[in-house]
């Protein structure tokens, strides 16, 4: 009789281990399809277990590896993509600097002109004497 509840208790054992084993898995790739960081910490706080159990189960851990590579290889990626918009941003920049400048000298001689047709005008609208 003491046997057969062994048995059953290793059986429930197994069970449990294998349908917490689960639920790891699936809170697993959740916070990978949502974005989250995915470490060792967040599974187990997550799933309820302790940091030990998930060190234990070594294809959680090869997988919490492959996700944590896969998101610094987005990471370096997204940097790259920043980095270009920032080099396209300084662009833009530089382009508008010029522009500036341009339309300041145009400015200028457009002031130079009409002080110019000023005088004009003021010379031509004086009586001579």
């Amino acid at each position: 009789m003491l046997a057969n509840q062994t048995h059953r208790l290793a059986e429930h054992a197994r069970r449990r281990h294998e349908r917490t084993l689960q639920r790891a898995s699936d809170t697993l790739t959740a916070l990978a399809e949502g974005g989250e960081p995915v470490s060792i910490a967040a599974l187990a706080s997550h799933v309820k277990v302790s940091r030990s159990w998930i060190y234990a189960q070594t294809e959680l851990r090869d997988r919490i590896e492959q996700l944590q590579q896969h998101s610094s290889r987005i990471r370096r990626h997204t940097d790259e993509v920043c980095r270009a918009s920032d080099e396209s941003l300084r662009r833009r920049l530089d382009l508008a600097h010029q522009r500036i400048t341009q339309l300041r000298n145009e400015n200028q001689q457009l002031g130079d002109a009409l002080a110019h047709a000023h005088g004009q005008l003021r010379a031509a609208s004086t009586p001579e004497r």
